[in-house]
């Protein structure tokens, strides 16, 4: 899947690297040079400078041939521009925004160009899911030619991983921690993260199914 993510910020950079390590092609579009320089070499994605809201630069970003187009800036009337010209000028056919203030939610719809609409405090599951199409939040994305597959699971109270480092818990063959989402906050997970009650883990695998997941963990 071709997918353009305007905004290289927190969210959007946490959506697109799920996104890559999951086999799409993932172009991520920012006016901020300096904050796209600092992405370069960190995961595979092509990488564009310039003002997704205007569409000489989704042009150049591959609008034309992009499946999904996800806003995620922090300025609600930027994320209506991409939506609508990714919509209406390239005809993308999914289109997904945030929406940063909830008084504005009423905005974000088909006139727009938006397709679904993910509040800027729903977790990065959420805005995932709505991204790919899913309808659930365990199996959030597979792939079944490649047999890639992105799998969640929550870390409670009574998992054996609580309190452990990540580096500790013994995952299976061709599978990696891609995000923690805590508190709402997307991390990308080092080996000394040390896994807490209510963390949300987000997982890239080439074999595993959910029960072998869910057997590492719990």
């Amino acid at each position: 899947m071709n997918v353009l993510i305007a905004g290289a910020g927190r969210l959007g950079t946490q959506v697109a690297q799920v996104l890559a390590a999951s086999g799409n092609d993932v172009t991520l579009v920012d006016a901020d040079e300096a904050r796209v320089d600092a992405l370069r070499g960190r995961f595979r994605a092509r990488l564009v400078v310039g003002d997704a809201s205007e569409a000489t630069v989704q042009e150049r970003a591959g609008a034309a041939h992009a499946d999904l187009v996800v806003a995620t800036t922090g300025r609600d009337e930027d994320n209506l521009v991409v939506s609508l010209l990714a919509k209406r000028r390239f005809a993308v056919a999914r289109v997904v925004a945030r929406v940063n203030d909830d008084e504005n939610s009423w905005l974000f719809d088909p006139r727009w160009g938006v397709d679904s609409a993910v509040p800027a405090a729903a977790p990065i599951v959420s805005l995932i899911e709505e991204a790919t199409g899913a309808a659930d939040t365990v199996a959030l994305l597979r792939l079944s030619s490649a047999g890639v597959g992105i799998i969640a699971t929550a870390i409670t109270a009574g998992s054996k991983a609580a309190g452990r480092p990540l580096g500790d818990v013994e995952l299976p063959e061709g599978t990696l921690v891609a995000t923690i989402v805590r508190n709402g906050d997307p991390t990308v997970p080092t080996p000394e993260t040390v896994l807490r009650h209510g963390d949300e883990l987000l997982l890239v695998s080439h074999s595993a199914g959910e029960e072998e997941i869910h057997a590492a963990f719990q």
